[in-house]
C-alpha cells in the first residue's frame, strides 16, 4: 500500500480554489490532478472514499491505497485480529477485507475435527478419510484417552482405542471368556481362540483338525483312539466312529464295530439281525442249532 496521489500545502501567492474560487492565498489548500482547492472542496469533492469505514478520507488523514482501494491508515487492520498492517505484510482477500499474514495462514488451514481450531504447518497430526485432528485431540470415543498416532478402529463417526474396541465389541472366548481380537474360530455357533480350541489329553490345537467331543471336552483322533474310545469286542481296536464302520453295536456291557458283529460260526453279519450269545460268543440264530 503507497501514499495517496496528491499534495497539501499552504498557498503564499494569490490563488482562487478550483471548485469554490474561495482565494486561497494564505490558507491550506490540496492539490490533486493539476488542481488547487481548499480543504473543504477537497473533502466534499474529491477525497476517496475508505473501502472499511466507508467515510471519505480528508485532507487531514493520512491514506494508503492498493489496486484502486483506498483506506484511512486507521481502517488499514487485519479483519480477524485487527493488527495494524501499516508497514506490514497483508492480503487482500474476498469482500476487500485484508489479512495479516499469520491470519491467512491460520484461515487457510484446515481445522481440528476435535477441536475445530487451524492446523497449522508443524502442528502433529492425525488424518483418516479426508478428516484430521491435532495429535492430542484424537481420542478414544470410549475412555476419553489420547488415541494419538497409535491403533485405533472406527465405528461410524466413532473412534476406539484396541482395549475399548475389545471390551465393547470383540467376541467373547467360550473358554477363557476373554476378547478374541483377531483370528479365533466357531464351533457349536460359540466362538473361541485358536489356542483355547485343544485337545484335552495332548493340549495340541484342533482348528482345521478332525476331532471328537465328548462331555465338553475335545480330542484329536489318536488321543481319543487311545484315551476315550472304547475298544471293539471283535477286533480289540478302538471304535472311533471314524473312517470304515462308523456304526457301532452295543450289547449289554459291551460294543463292536458293525463289521465286526458278526457269527461266530459262519462269520455273517449280523448288525441290525437276530443273534443268539452263548458262552461269551455271537451267533446267528442258525449256527447254535447245528453246534
Amino acid at each position: 500500500a503507497g501514499p495517496g496521489s496528491y499534495t497539501v500545502g499552504t498557498m503564499s501567492e494569490r490563488f482562487d480554489c478550483f471548485y469554490c474560487r474561495d482565494s486561497l492565498q494564505g490558507k491550506k489548500y490540496v492539490q490533486k490532478e493539476g488542481r488547487h482547492c481548499c480543504v473543504k472542496c477537497f473533502d466534499k469533492i474529491c477525497a476517496n472514499t475508505c473501502i472499511e469505514c466507508k467515510k471519505p478520507i480528508g485532507a487531514d488523514s493520512k491514506e494508503l491505497h492498493f489496486k484502486n482501494r483506498y483506506w484511512h491508515d486507521t481502517c488499514f487492520c487485519c479483519v480477524k485480529c485487527h493488527k495494524s498492517l501499516v508497514n506490514e505484510p497483508f492480503m487482500l482477500r474476498e469482500n476487500n477485507k485484508v489479512w495479516c499474514g499469520d491470519c491467512t495462514t491460520s484461515e487457510d488451514a484446515p481445522k481440528c475435527k476435535g477441536c475445530f481450531k487451524p492446523i497449522i504447518a508443524g502442528d502433529q497430526n492425525v488424518q483418516y478419510k479426508k478428516m484430521v485432528w491435532h495429535k492430542d485431540c484424537f481420542t478414544c470415543s470410549q475412555c476419553k484417552k489420547v488415541i494419538g498416532s497409535g491403533s485405533f478402529f472406527p465405528k461410524g463417526d466413532d473412534f476406539y482405542c484396541v482395549s475399548c474396541h475389545e471390551n465393547k465389541f470383540a467376541k467373547t472366548c467360550a473358554k477363557c471368556k476373554n476378547p478374541i481380537t483377531s483370528g479365533g474360530l466357531t464351533y457349536q455357533e460359540q466362538p473361541w481362540h485358536s489356542e483355547c480350541f485343544i485337545c484335552s489329553n495332548c493340549k495340541k490345537q484342533l482348528g482345521g483338525k478332525r476331532f471328537t467331543a465328548v462331555e465338553d471336552e475335545f480330542y484329536c483322533v489318536e488321543c481319543y483312539k487311545e484315551c476315550v474310545a472304547k475298544k471293539c469286542a471283535g477286533c480289540k481296536n478302538p471304535i472311533t466312529g471314524f473312517g470304515r464302520g462308523t456304526s457301532v453295536v452295543n450289547y449289554e456291557d459291551e460294543s463292536w464295530h458293525d463289521y465286526c458283529f458278526k457269527c461266530t460260526r459262519c462269520a455273517r453279519g449280523l448288525a441290525n439281525k437276530r443273534f443268539v450269545r452263548h458262552n461269551g460268543k455271537i451267533y446267528c440264530a442258525e449256527c447254535p442249532k447245528r453246534l
